[in-house]
């Protein structure tokens, strides 16, 4: 039986205010999966977890702060709904907008998006402008048009997409019983690990945790403005849902850091990619490569003793592999193609094995 949304289940500690009506698909509830063969194929002395928000509804994350801030927007009266994005808050925004019978609006940086993404925010029917700029770009447009245009902005500068974002926090303690020693996230436009953060801290707050975890960002080399102590004009990476040069939430990702006693770091596009495959190849996990930044991370400082024996590590996995389906096919291992006799067959399944 269905345990409905996030705003059903937690709704009084999200503090939305009245909501008529809630708009869900149901989100939230993702697994949480202890890793197996990659905490041995690495050599890792410590309990690993996977958070993977890419089992919500539109395959990532965002569909946490979506249900908030869509149902507050409608609820409000708003008809129609605009944000920017690198691609899965447009496919959320569009989705949930879809769901709410309101237009939805999405500006995207052109030719940076990744396949999957675009196709979705199509599907559920959105208004889609490619921009000629980058993602910083198009927020700052989009944070223009409401003084023109009946819009909500429905981007994480959007409070309510912070509240509905902290509910990861609360699912990980309800599922290990209480709080992990780490936390690791993707930092891209940083509501993610600002959300998480207040989570943990208001599940304390209300007496449901005693012991707050250290919160761990990771940022791709090439997009980290916050390690590198400034906006980055052109940021570059292969993580392209992280690929932001002056995240919205910077002040938020900086102080979850700091306040947990934690760090913000950067992890190279190989190192992205090393993390993206075996995740794949030895739990049979397939996110997208942004993803797979917080276990890029988590394997670096690994390697360098910081975790003490047998902690329990969070890692969230914010987005479906199915997301970028062109970075996927750049596996080194191809398919096979033979004839259809069963001799044939039989020979490749021979080599195979």
């Amino acid at each position: 039986m269905s345990r409905g949304g996030i705003i059903e289940r937690y709704g009084d500690l999200l503090e939305l205010g009245p909501l008529d009506p809630v708009i869900s698909l149901e989100e939230g509830d993702t697994p949480l999966i202890q890793s197996h063969r990659l905490v041995e194929h690495c050599r890792l002395k410590i309990r690993l977890f996977f958070k993977f928000d890419g089992a919500n509804p539109t395959s990532s994350f965002k569909d946490r702060g979506m249900t908030a801030a869509v149902s507050k927007a409608v609820s409000d009266g708003a008809r129609a709904v605009v944000c920017a994005s690198t691609g899965n808050t447009a496919a959320s925004a569009s989705a949930y907008a879809a769901r709410a019978g309101v237009k939805s609006l999405v500006l995207l940086p052109g030719g940076n998006v990744a396949l999957g993404k675009l196709a979705q925010s199509l599907m559920y029917g959105a208004t889609v402008v490619a921009v000629d700029g980058n993602f910083d770009q198009a927020l700052e447009a989009v944070k223009q048009l409401p003084d023109r245009f009946p819009l909500t902005i429905v981007n994480s500068i959007n409070p309510n997409r912070i509240k509905g974002q902290m509910s990861a926090a609360f699912e990980v303690v309800d599922e290990l019983n209480g709080s992990p020693d780490f936390h690791a996230l993707p930092v891209g436009n940083a509501g993610n690990i600002t959300a998480t953060w207040r989570g943990y801290r208001k599940y304390q707050q209300v007496g449901k945790l005693r012991r707050l975890p250290i919160m761990l960002g990771f940022q791709a080399a090439g997009a980290a403005p916050i390690v590198d102590g400034h906006p980055i004009e052109s940021p570059e990476t292969i993580a392209t849902a992280i690929r932001i040069g002056n995240p919205a939430s910077w002040q938020g990702a900086v102080e979850a850091a700091s306040d947990s006693g934690g760090h913000i770091e950067k992890v190279t596009d190989e190192e992205i990619l090393e993390a993206y495959f075996l995740l794949a190849k030895t739990e049979g996990i397939f996110a997208e490569p942004a993803s797979a930044a917080s276990l890029a991370g988590v394997l670096k400082k690994a390697r360098t003793g910081y975790f003490p024996f047998e902690t329990r590590v969070v890692c969230t996995l914010t987005g479906n592999g199915l997301k970028d389906p062109d970075r996927a096919m750049t596996v080194e291992t191809k398919m096979i193609e033979t004839s259809g006799d069963l001799d044939s067959i039989c020979k490749v399944i021979e080599e195979a094995l």
